[in-house]
């Protein structure tokens, strides 16, 4: 407890951009988020007040870390187990457990539990060499287990040939169907410890390269028993897998599916699963203006077994795109913001404060309106400017 505030304190392991913008949502709540970061010019060492340099692979450093703490989480999913336990079996309060928090960090783990739960899952298989991936088919999608994002660790591999470096190199390894896929999606849970939930607008995220660039909310066109279904999937995960925090599950929507009974346990028709992250997560960074409850307060909700927050939309159309940075030259991005908002005034920026690199994400832009398309103009409009500094074509 922080005795200057009479608040709890609560830690966050990792110091990057979900980091900086929990600590925002913190100020308001009257809270004192402590941090631990790698490096003071980390995004969210850049603004926090309570900052600890240390690894988060590092067991003393953890300690010291949460003695100061109410409650510890994470911005990313890559504490080692071992670790969350050790914290956790010391009487520390840590959100989520290492026993939910493993199906984010382990595909092979993730996939096996979602399937012996009934989620709808592409069919997959772990893999150790050429002969069972042949087995399996191809085209397919081969995966690392572990320590795969944005993108990484993902391979679309149509001949064997192209991944037996890969096959050779010991990694744990996934294969999946290569599904026929019309767009992906995401839901946003909140979940706290007393067992309460929150569960947002389902949205679509569209990714270019592994990365997603832009979040529609909410999912234009989605039957509205299809998006109940995909929340009621997303509330039964983090129940099952026993979640504190954020829960994002991201999905494929995929041509076919078969007839839902009404049944609540029914997958919902035409989705599969992709992945899971228990933290707050990219598709939901437009929850800052366009909900009524932010992701990064919800969080903070949950993971001190608070209330949870209204997750209604703001405005009828709500678009977020991510800012990556341009090529090297041109104008400085404080000019990049002075051309953005003369010429887009109502679109939000967040800049992550990170050092400007071609394809690196540095931060985002969010409209809000009635219409859809407009929105989607005016936030890659403003998005343009930050990165290329000129106007879109």
């Amino acid at each position: 407890m922080d005795t200057r505030t009479g608040l709890p304190v609560v830690g966050m392991i990792g110091g990057g951009q979900l980091a900086r913008m929990t600590h925002q949502a913190a100020i308001a709540l009257g809270q004192s988020l402590r941090v631990l970061a790698n490096d003071v010019d980390e995004s969210a060492a850049l603004v926090a007040a309570d900052v600890q340099l240390g690894s988060h692979t590092d067991l003393a450093a953890l300690r010291t870390f949460a003695k100061s703490c109410d409650v510890v989480t994470f911005d990313h999913e890559h504490v080692p187990g071992e670790h969350i336990r050790a914290l956790a079996a010391e009487g520390h309060k840590v959100f989520p457990g290492a026993d939910a928090l493993r199906y984010a960090q382990d595909k092979h783990q993730m996939r096996r539990r979602l399937s012996e739960l009934g989620a709808p899952v592409p069919r997959w298989a772990p893999i150790a060499t050429a002969a069972e991936l042949v087995e399996f088919g191809l085209p397919a999608i081969v995966k690392t287990a572990r320590g795969g994002y944005d993108g990484r660790g993902v391979f679309v591999v149509n001949d064997v040939e192209e991944i037996i470096d890969l096959l050779a190199s010991g990694a744990e390894l996934i294969v999946e169907e290569k599904v026929e896929l019309r767009r992906e999606l995401a839901v946003q849970v909140a979940r706290s410890p007393y067992g309460q939930v929150a569960v947002y607008p389902v949205v679509e995220t569209v990714q270019q390269d592994g990365i997603c660039v832009e979040v529609l909310a909410p999912a234009p066109d989605l039957p509205e028993d299809v998006a109940i279904g995909a929340q009621q999937l997303a509330i039964r995960i983090a129940n099952e897998l026993g979640v504190v925090g954020l829960l994002a599950v991201e999905l494929f929507e995929v041509a076919g599916g078969g007839p839902r009974t009404g049944k609540q346990s029914d997958p919902p028709q035409g989705l599969v699963i992709n992945e899971l992250a228990m933290r707050p997560h990219n598709s939901g960074h437009w929850t800052i203006e366009g909900a009524r409850t932010s992701q990064f307060e919800q969080h903070l909700r949950a993971v001190l077994d608070y209330p949870m927050g209204d997750t209604s939309l703001a405005a009828p159309a709500v678009v977020m795109v991510n800012v990556l940075g341009g090529p090297e030259g041109g104008m400085s991005i404080d000019e990049r913001l002075h051309h953005l908002m003369a010429a887009e005034p109502g679109v939000k920026v967040h800049l992550y404060g990170k050092q400007t690199r071609p394809g690196r994400k540095i931060g985002h832009v969010t409209a809000l309106g009635a219409d859809l398309a407009d929105c989607r103009r005016r936030a890659a409009r403003a998005a343009h400017w930050l990165t290329y500094g000129t106007a879109p074509a």
